[in-house]
């Protein structure tokens, strides 16, 4: 009688029956099940090739798939391709193809390259595909009526020259938030914040260059500003990284807006009863994993349902820390209004940088996936082991030839592989195989401790941690081998230097489960060479422990990891450097024809519009007063000053005034070089409140970059800091 009441009530409110019911049905009519995990990944973008920045994302994803898998628990790996929105037709446009065609090119070409790099999905689907413009329509239907949208005539930018409406990309101007160039739909070059249509100062074309003008149009917005305590409770009980938490709560206390999902643009999927709107891109994108769950479970005969409106199932989604708005706030806003669960975890990662500079593919700082990597035959494995190894995963990543030779020749080739290879050799060459004696128990006490490690670092989302961990046990068999010296006991005491071997392979078998997840390719190579009898995708982490004698049957051993060679990694520096220079002679040729451009015009008494600016008298003269010139609020609102926690400090080598710190902004951590040294001993300064100019362009102090300031009074250098406490990245205005 209960569960009929619910259901009567809820069956006039369909907007939240479907998944309610299911979940009081998965909790009353059936048996306990066993708690799963849906694991997602932001969808990459089909209008051009992979970078190392995309496996930023992806590469740590798929180690911590593959851990909780060997866990025991029900993984599911879900992605696919973000098809719709203006790039890609513009994209298109300039192709001479059509927008369908070049998602369905790139679509394939992210596919094959996950492939490449070992990571698997169990679905990896389109968002133009049926099932997912079904469930985006659905979704959409259901907010509808909800009372979550609502209509309203807005001024939208348009090109009088190319006479169409002006979304998104094909849109430029000046973000009215902190003054940086940005694009119709996002301040991409500054603060991040998404742009309503209209929001844009100085709009203009991207396709002409002509200044657009703003007509009326009607679009539909989604009621975003009242969800806010609903936010607020699912920012508190969120798990993941404290960057994505943190950045949303930092928009979360600014205040929110209602969010225009509808866009005048023919490529995407139609508003429910209009023809001249199509749905944001930003709306289907993140309801493709709805979708492509929907399919795989198809395949596999079970209802979608488990993994979506089920208490039993967690759903943990690993995006670019750039993607924190749409995941923490406009997305979990959308599943609570449409009826479904929110998420349980959301896993950011930093950016990255290429050789220690800003990641642009105009400027020529990338490095493409497949041409400039997999291509050339470089390891899958050697470049998943340094996305996961070289910083915490919530920090920048830099990525430098010179030191991605070092790291895998150093720790890669010389401490795992050697110890590998030297404890099989040994084995192999003095004993034919495996000595069937027990490992003792410090050898067990030792890979329990890297197990107990790998657990806690992968629980807090420290992926580097876990992976240095595993190295160390390596180090450890290093030493012990190489301490033990079997090849000179066993001149002396046969039976000791056959446990000392017997104790380096069961190090091994330890270490090849657990670089697993790391490096499987090697991983299989040294299982196959163990000849252990269990195939290795079939073991846990309870293998670990297992005696090795009895249970496998030792090959002739071979060098499983190589070196890589100073010429091959000098071709590939040759060949980033050839291309940032190619790009910055065909930004100064740009730049020469501006200035031949006002050079022409000065010739034909044409004059260029000249900014406001104060009379030099004027200047002088509130210089002598004691002040500078004045300026207006919309000037002073460009600066971005947040409050920060210096987490870290440290001297810079021959600088006396110089010191580095570290620090936390709230939705990432800066490196910001202070000439506050000859007033703050570094480790005075940890855990101190600043304020930070977080907008300052990037500049170089004794060869240290530095990408923000601290700001400080008098001669004394007094740091500004908050009379109350306030939270990190609280934005001052």
């Amino acid at each position: 009688m209960y569960f009929y009441r619910i259901v009567s009530f809820l069956l006039p409110h369909q907007q939240v029956a479907s998944c309610y019911i299911y979940t009081l049905l998965s909790q009353n009519c059936t048996p306990m099940k066993k708690p799963s995990l849906l694991v997602t990944c932001g969808l990459p973008y089909t209008n051009g090739r992979c970078h190392i920045g995309h496996l930023r994302t992806y590469v740590p994803a798929d180690f911590y798939v593959r851990y909780k898998r060997r866990c025991g628990v029900d993984v599911t790996f879900i992605c696919g391709s973000d098809n719709h929105g203006t790039p890609i037709v513009v994209s298109a446009e300039a192709e001479n193809t059509t927008p369908r065609a070049l998602s369905e090119r790139y679509h394939h070409h992210f596919d094959v390259t996950f492939q490449k790099m070992q990571i698997f999905f169990d679905r990896f689907g389109m968002s133009d595909d049926p099932t997912n413009r079904h469930r985006t329509t659905d979704i959409v239907t259901r907010m509808i009526n909800a009372g979550y949208v609502y209509p309203k005539v807005i001024h939208q930018a348009y090109c009088p020259r190319c006479s169409r409406f002006l979304p998104d990309r094909y849109l430029k101007g000046t973000c009215p938030h902190c003054g940086k160039q940005a694009r119709g739909d996002e301040c991409d070059q500054g603060c991040g914040k998404p742009l309503a249509p209209g929001e844009l100062v100085d709009p203009v074309c991207t396709i002409c260059g002509t200044d657009a003008e703003f007509r009326e149009q009607e679009h539909y917005f989604m009621r975003l500003s009242e969800f806010g305590s609903e936010l607020e409770g699912f920012l508190e009980r969120l798990k993941g990284t404290e960057n994505s938490r943190n950045y949303a709560k930092g928009w979360l206390r600014e205040e929110i807006h209602d969010w225009c999902i509808t866009r005048t643009l023919d490529w995407g999927i139609p508003f429910p009863g209009r023809s001249d709107l199509t749905i944001y891109v930003w709306v289907d994108a993140p309801i493709g994993y709805i979708a492509f769950t929907e399919e795989w479970a198809k395949e596999k005969g079970i209802d979608w349902k488990e993994k979506w409106c089920s208490d039993d199932c967690e759903i943990t989604h690993f995006i670019g820390v750039d993607i924190t708005y749409h995941h923490c706030l406009f997305w979990p806003a959308m599943l609570h209004a449409a009826g479904y669960r929110m998420p349980d975890t959301v896993i950011a990662s930093g950016m990255v940088k290429i050789d220690g500079q800003k990641f642009s593919k105009s400027r020529g700082y990338v490095v493409w996936a497949n041409e400039e990597y997999l291509d050339r035959g470089l390891s899958a494995d050697y470049l998943r082991y340094y996305l996961l190894s070289y910083t915490s995963h919530t920090k920048e990543l830099n990525f430098s030839w010179g030191v991605y030779q070092e790291r895998i020749n150093n720790e890669v080739v010389n401490t795992l592989g050697n110890f590998v290879y030297r404890a099989m050799h040994f084995a192999y060459k003095e004993y034919g195989g495996i000595p069937e004696v027990a490992p003792q128990n410090e050898i067990f006490s030792q890979i329990q401790e890297t197990l107990d490690s790998i657990q806690a670092a992968i629980e807090s989302y420290e992926f580097k941690e876990a992976v240095d961990a595993i190295m160390a046990l390596a180090a450890y068999g290093n030493n012990y081998i190489q301490n033990s010296a079997p090849w000179k006991v066993k001149k002396t005491d046969p039976d000791a230097a056959q446990q000392i071997i017997a104790d380096c392979l069961q190090l091994t078998k330890a270490l090849t489960i657990l670089i697993d997840h790391v490096m499987p390719e090697h991983a299989k190579k040294i299982w196959d060479l163990l000849g252990v009898t269990t195939p290795l995708s079939e073991t846990s982490f309870s293998d670990v422990l297992t005696p090795l004698f009895g249970n496998a049957e030792l090959k002739k051993p071979e060098i499983v990891f190589q070196k890589l060679d100073d010429d091959l990694i000098k071709g590939f520096e040759e060949i980033l450097k050839q291309r940032i220079e190619a790009l910055a002679a065909g930004e100064a040729e740009s730049e020469r024809d501006k200035e031949a451009k006002k050079d022409m015009m000065k010739s034909e008494g044409i004059k260029a519009p000249q900014p406001p600016c104060i009379s030099s008298d004027a200047s002088e003269e509130q210089e002598q007063e004691g002040g500078r010139p004045e300026i207006t609020i919309d000037e002073f609102s460009k600066m971005e000053l947040r409050i920060g926690k210096i987490l870290e400090a440290k001297g810079i080598p021959k600088s006396k005034k110089l010191l580095c710190l570290q620090v936390d902004i709230g939705r990432e951590v800066r490196q910001i070089v202070s000439g506050i040294a000859p007033f703050y001993a570094p480790e005075d300064l940890v855990g101190k409140y600043v304020v930070v100019i977080c907008n300052l362009k990037p500049a170089k102090l004794m060869g240290v970059e530095s990408y923000g300031m601290v700001l400080a009074a008098g001669d004394e250098a007094v740091l500004l800091s908050p009379v109350a406490e306030v939270p990190v990245g609280t934005l001052i205005r």
